[in-house]
């Protein structure tokens, strides 16, 4: 097997990074990913000033700022703002014109929160992207590039399975929100997929809550992506599974017609300090593993803000997670949410009386 793909190359003169949202999201990953890529973070600012405070004292040189004001004001910054949904247009209505910012997923709370934030962008004309970094993790970026190589061959199967125990308790911003387990979580597999085959037609879903979690609207959720007749997609999504660990699983599986490729997100398996992910590849004969140099948490956070440097620069001609493209993923969570609520086709009424009077 040759070598593929798996990091994205690092900014030839990294920009300062302005962090506004100091949550536990940044110390756990932003932060290391920037530490071993050696980008300069300039500041945190946070609308409660302890968590600004306590970020900043692990990043080396970082300022406070007692203000959003004072924040958007660095010179020359690339602002990384890790905010609730709902609070993303505020913030980037206050950046300046043209700036470039790495947005928190998801792009607001539903579709039309999406639109608002597009349409921010572009009245500012900011260089956007959503922190999808699930595309950059390095398992992800060699499935990538098999499928994008044609190493795979056609795409036959895309099977993605999540069968975990999620620590729901530790987002309780997630407490009574209208929308949960895809629109905060399961959106990065959704994401995946599209940046791996493409543009499905439409989406088949069932989303359900759980009586251990009843303050969460939904934490389970099966789906089927419609690519025609010749590629079958499913992702099964169960994030409420309390039995012995050893049927947990979390795992993408994509067949083509030359091969078949697995890889394995463990942060999932036991949130965050899982075991590493893994990838086996195989055409036919038997799974040969693929040595990866990370995993998802937290390897794949250094690609986003790398991309969106570099494109800044012209260093990279394509921007991974603009905001064009992020409100596709966005469509097809709202079309997932929408399959959901209107339920499945009724099963025909069968008269089994009148059947056996025939036979």
């Amino acid at each position: 097997m040759r070598d593929l793909v798996q990091v994205w190359p690092r900014p030839r003169r990294p920009r300062p990074i302005v962090v506004i949202g100091a949550g536990a999201i940044v110390r756990t990953a932003h932060l290391p990913a920037y530490a071993r890529l050696g980008l300069p973070v300039a500041g945190f600012y946070d609308i409660v000033p302890a968590q600004a405070r306590a970020t900043a004292a692990i990043a080396p040189n970082a300022a406070v700022f007692g203000t959003l004001d004072d924040a958007v004001n660095t010179s020359g910054a690339v602002f990384d703002v890790a905010v609730p949904g709902n609070q993303i247009v505020g913030i980037l209505e206050r950046l300046p014109h043209g700036a470039a910012v790495l947005i928190q997923k998801p792009m607001g709370a539903d579709l039309q929160e999406a639109e608002r934030i597009l349409a921010c962008c572009r009245a500012r004309e900011l260089v956007a992207a959503i922190n999808f970094q699930l595309r950059f993790a390095p398992g992800m970026l060699a499935l990538h590039d098999l499928v994008a190589s044609g190493d795979l061959g056609t795409l036959v199967d895309v099977d993605v399975r999540v069968v975990i125990e999620q620590p729901w308790h530790n987002w309780t911003f997630m407490v009574g929100a209208p929308r949960v387990e895809i629109l905060y979580h399961s959106i990065h597999y959704l994401d995946a997929i599209r940046w791996l085959a493409g543009e499905p037609r439409g989406a088949y879903c069932k989303a359900v809550a759980h009586p251990a979690t009843p303050q969460l609207r939904d934490t389970r959720s099966s789906i089927i992506l419609d690519y025609g007749d010749a590629l079958r997609c499913s992702l099964v999504l169960n994030h409420t599974h309390k039995a012995d660990a050893s049927h947990k699983t979390s795992q993408i599986v994509i067949e083509g017609t030359r091969a078949a490729a697995r890889v394995t997100w463990g942060v999932n398996l036991d949130y965050p300090s899982g075991p590493p992910d893994t990838m086996q590849v195989t055409s036919g004969g038997r799974w040969a593993t693929i040595p990866l140099r990370g995993s998802w948490f937290t390897e794949a956070f250094e690609g986003p803000m790398a991309n969106l440097q570099r494109f800044v620069a012209g260093e990279d001609s394509v921007l991974v997670g603009d905001v064009r493209d992020a409100i596709r993923t966005m469509a097809l969570v709202e079309a997932c949410y929408e399959s959901s609520a209107r339920g499945g086709t009724p099963i025909p009424a069968v008269d089994v009386g009148a059947l056996d009077e025939r036979s």
